[in-house]
């Protein structure tokens, strides 16, 4: 009875199926264009994203210089957005806002287009030029609709892109310091600090430019060797300023004592040449 019951239950289903597919068939071969943008809605109420987008991606052409036209653009992109295509639904948002700037659907589309950038945003280890463009388009829209119904959550988006930024710009100075690169390593670093100087690697990020830049005057020419280590001096100074109590003090404390030796210079020396 039960294994009865179960191929009663199959065959309705795939009765139902085979049903729905003709049905489709029969609105994919239909020239009622009326009909087809009534049926595209209905997929997309229905969350049948992939049928919708097939049949506004035809709509869009029929329905160009009309007033639906816009609405159409809309739905294509709501409904590859449905699908988690990131890329084609911010694609055609970007053509909405283009061929139609006053169109009721901008606000929302606006949001979207950073949205979709903030979906298709690679690992930080990977090229970020994504993420800057998520970043441009979300704050776009909190400047053109300071008080949108989607400000709060663009502002959370930008703030986790911009958290990606950091760290990529973190890992690309600390990259040059691993591979002993400390010329590179000074200008990534030094970058890095300017570009996010909120950075939450702050700290690590100066104690390994004044590292980068102590090996780097250690390691020198001698013509070069005096400057550089120079340099790694003011920037132990720096360090020390801002964080006293680091971690990494000891550490640092040695690199400035080794740099005094090789200046030949005493802590009086510093004092005077401070007082000047």
């Amino acid at each position: 009875m039960i294994r009865k019951l179960k191929f009663i239950f199959l065959f309705a289903l795939l009765a139902t199926v085979a049903a729905s597919c003709s049905d489709y068939q029969k609105v994919l071969k239909s020239t009622d264009y009326e009909f087809k943008y009534k049926k595209a809605k209905e997929y997309y109420d229905n969350n049948d994203f992939n049928r919708a987008t097939t049949l506004y991606q035809e709509l869009v052409n029929i329905y160009r210089g009309t007033s639906r036209a816009d609405q159409v653009y809309y739905y294509l992109a709501k409904s590859y957005l449905g699908q988690k295509d990131y890329l084609l639904a911010g694609h055609y948002f970007r053509q909405l806002l283009k061929e139609f700037p006053r169109s009721d659907y901008s606000e929302e589309a606006q949001y979207l287009i950073g949205y979709c950038y903030y979906k298709n945003s690679p690992n930080p280890r990977l090229d970020q030029e994504i993420t800057k463009k998520g970043i441009d388009a979300l704050q776009l829209y909190i400047n053109l609709y300071p008080n949108g119904d989607n400000v709060k959550e663009a502002t959370k988006l930008i703030d986790e892109l911009r958290e990606k930024l950091v760290y990529k710009s973190y890992l690309s100075g600390r990259l040059y310091y691993d591979l002993g690169d400390y010329r590179a390593a000074v200008v990534s670093l030094s970058n890095s600090l300017k570009d996010f100087p909120d950075s939450e690697y702050r700290e690590e990020l100066m104690f390994l430019l004044l590292k980068s830049k102590y090996l780097l005057a250690e390691n020198s020419i001698p013509e070069k060797k005096e400057n550089r280590l120079n340099a790694a001096l003011d920037e132990y100074y720096t360090f020390i300023d801002d964080y006293p109590n680091s971690d990494h003090r000891k550490e640092a404390d040695k690199f400035f004592n080794n740099t005094k030796k090789m200046l030949n210079i005493t802590d009086e020396d510093l004092k005077i040449d401070s007082n000047k």
